[in-house]
């Protein structure tokens, strides 16, 4: 059986971004969006049972005690000189399991991931609410990195990120950030965010808003003078607002839309696409709040806001399928990933046409 350090450096070294490792295949990465075997050995549950602990002797011994009650454990490792890893390991058909993110030490660099300098601009803003969506695996993480690093190169500010499980580290620099890990070093984001709005933030990342309370509690930081960035699975700007205001109760949906209205800053929605060279490219919708946008999330004519930014082609306005045609248009995907991932495909045809 391979050694779990093999796998991992060998996973490095040929820049996938995961590692599978489940019984009854051999162990297989994801390069460039395509999942592919390491070698043609396949893994037996005692061997993937074997390779799961090792990962747990890697993360400081971490209990595995966990994974064995419940079946699923989330957390994150570094090796030294290697890479930081995140984990994600399951039971599937009563054999442990794991995927494994590649999370490299060096930060991203905007312009290499896609990410227009306007997004990084929203980072400047004194208080409100960013929310970045798209499906798992999107580079939702990898966008708030970004924005994170942004504020501590150029601002002296206390940046509080709240994640589950940490993917990129910072150091300090101009800003303070500080790092929490959900179940590591709090017991959950509704807790530690909580206690964030008592340790003198500027800034909060808040891994995901993943219910009503942790919602609550996000709008009322973003309400009371400091800026927040969050994630939903979501993809686009109207289907984030209905999200955000359907996990309330019907009797508060109105005050919550009034809320939402005056604390929400902007909308990023992102998909990574593949392109003609074999590799990925980010495709982005952004919706910035306007006044206008302010009054259709207030008077619930939510569905009107994809209208406008259909039908603007700014910086700060640009519709998912509009992200798409530029690349279609500069020769980065084809015609056919274009109408893929498009969110009107009847509509972008007419334009590719």
């Amino acid at each position: 059986m391979k050694e779990l350090k093999t796998i991992l450096e060998r996973a490095v070294a040929e820049q996938a971004s995961d590692i599978f490792l489940v019984a009854g295949r051999p162990v297989s990465v994801r390069r460039k969006g395509v999942i592919a075997q390491l070698d043609e050995e396949s893994l037996f549950p005692p061997d993937t049972a074997a390779l799961v602990k090792e990962i747990y002797r890697c993360a400081n011994e971490r209990d595995i005690s966990g994974l064995e009650t419940k079946g699923d454990d989330d957390f994150s490792f570094t090796l030294p000189g290697l890479s930081r890893f995140r984990v994600s390991a399951y039971r599937q058909r009563g054999a442990l399991s794991a995927v494994i993110r590649i999370i490299t030490f060096e930060l991203p660099k905007p312009a290499k991931m896609g990410i227009p300098d306007y997004i990084l601009t929203l980072c400047d803003a004194g208080k409100g609410m960013v929310v970045v969506t798209g499906s798992a695996g999107s580079g939702k993480s990898t966008t708030l990195a970004c924005m994170v690093n942004h504020i501590n190169t150029t601002q002296k500010k206390h940046v509080i990120t709240l994640e589950d499980p940490l993917e990129y580290l910072h150091r300090h620099d101009q800003s303070i950030v500080t790092q929490r890990e959900i179940s590591t070093d709090t017991v959950s984001y509704v807790t530690a965010l909580r206690a964030a709005l008592r340790q003198s933030p500027d800034v909060i990342l808040l891994g995901e808003m993943r219910d009503y309370e942790t919602i609550n509690v996000a709008m009322t930081a973003a309400e009371t003078g400091h800026l927040l960035f969050s994630t939903l699975h979501t993809l686009g700007a109207a289907n984030t607002i209905d999200r955000i205001i359907d996990v309330f109760p019907a009797n508060q949906q109105r005050q919550i839309a009034i809320q939402l209205s005056m604390v929400l800053n902007a909308v990023i929605s992102q998909q990574l696409v593949p392109t003609t060279d074999g590799g990925i490219a980010l495709a982005l919708e952004i919706m910035t709040v306007t006044p206008a946008i302010q009054n259709m999330i207030r008077e619930n004519k939510i569905p009107q806001i994809e209208g406008i930014i259909y039908s603007s082609d700014k910086e700060d306005m640009i519709s998912m399928d509009t992200s798409l045609l530029k690349l279609f248009r500069s020769g980065r995907i084809t015609r056919e990933t274009a109408l893929k991932y498009a969110t009107n495909p009847e509509m972008l045809m007419r334009k590719l046409n």
